[in-house]
């Protein structure tokens, strides 16, 4: 809870809380809210709004977008090595050589009249992008993609939900020495481990960002739970000081992300319902976790109308019986999202 700054003691404002994290996750899923406003919301509560993290982004350039997560500038140098040995898969490879024309109208055109939205830079590619999914013949959008991947173009900021590009070197703000492949490794080990406190030696393989922590920190062992884990030491003596509150978190939220994690270290079983039938669902459409103190303690299932203006609580799922106090900080938790949603909240448990 210290490490992903959810106690009591909230973060004072949007870059300490992205540094704090490490990654925050993009998902424009907005059943509550957008991934990236609900988990900030959830660290920072009333002070934080929308619009202070599009500044932030997109004027102060103190936070980047990069691979499906917001990052601090100030880790950009832990990055850039990746960047360096993108691509990895031969069939991207492949793509970029047959269309190395294509990629250097792209950046050209950047360069000269940037940014810009995708619909703005025209197709010339060579050989268009085949996928079995929506993808398929994107050219534009998977070559602006890939430049990303490769460092050469950067996002330079959101109009809606609608991204727009322009070269790397007009967004991101080198503030350090650029790093050898090892250092770098190291370093983003060493902030993935102080963001979430503990995590494993060796984890399943992530499409983006990893999850397991090699020999940083110093070992430790979780009672109940089979293997060795590591643990980041200053953020163990800083947990010493917990100050507990109640939250309810984004689907997305690196807490619960890791999904084995949450269940051997939490007992907390749980998987985003959306992608499933209706009638095969457990806690709901886009169920929020319950957090208690330091427990995960439920789902809450519920919807943002806002057309009605009303933020709809379908159910409340306990995984073990709340107490009267834990009753009343769920509820109370509840009412907040609602009016920082700006919504009225019906169907909340009866008092």
């Amino acid at each position: 809870m210290t490490a992903q700054a959810l106690t009591a003691e909230r973060p004072g404002g949007i870059v300490e809380t992205v540094d704090a994290l490490s990654v925050v996750n993009i998902d424009p899923t907005a059943a509550i809210a957008p991934s990236a406003d609900h988990i900030l919301w959830s660290r920072i509560g009333w002070p934080y709004r929308p619009a202070d993290l599009t500044r932030a982004v997109e004027v102060d350039r103190a936070i980047f977008e990069w691979a499906g997560f917001y990052r601090p500038m100030t880790d950009l140098a832990l990055y850039l090595p990746v960047m360096r040995a993108w691509p990895v898969y031969r069939d991207q490879r492949d793509w970029m050589e047959a269309n190395a024309r294509f990629a250097d109208d792209v950046i050209a055109q950047l360069r000269a009249s940037g940014p810009l939205r995708t619909g703005e830079i025209p197709d010339t590619s060579q050989v268009s992008w085949k996928s079995s999914g929506w993808t398929n013949e994107r050219n534009v959008t998977q070559m602006l993609e890939f430049l990303v991947l490769r460092g050469d173009v950067a996002i330079a900021g959101r109009e809606g939900k609608e991204r727009v590009w322009d070269v790397a070197e007009r967004v991101y703000a080198l503030s350090s020495p650029e790093l050898g492949d090892e250092d770098a490794a190291r370093g983003r080990a060493e902030r993935r481990l102080g963001s979430l406190g503990i995590a494993r030696v060796k984890s399943v393989k992530q499409p983006v960002e990893p999850i397991d922590v090699g020999e940083i920190g110093e070992p430790a062992r979780v009672e109940g739970v089979r293997g060795v884990w590591r643990v980041d030491p200053v953020v163990l003596r800083a947990a010493e000081s917990f100050t507990p509150r109640t939250a309810l978190l984004s689907p997305f939220d690196r807490l619960v992300f890791d999904r084995t994690r949450a269940q051997e270290i939490f007992d907390f079983e749980y998987i985003v319902e959306m992608y499933k039938p209706a009638g095969r669902r457990r806690w709901g459409y886009f169920a929020l976790p319950i957090l208690y103190a330091d427990r995960l303690v439920g789902k809450l299932d519920a919807a943002a109308d806002r057309k009605a203006g009303l933020l709809r609580v379908h159910a409340v799922h306990e995984d073990e019986p709340f107490t009267a106090e834990v009753h009343d900080a769920v509820r109370a938790e509840i009412r907040e999202l609602a009016s920082w949603l700006g919504l009225e909240v019906v169907g909340i448990p009866a008092e």
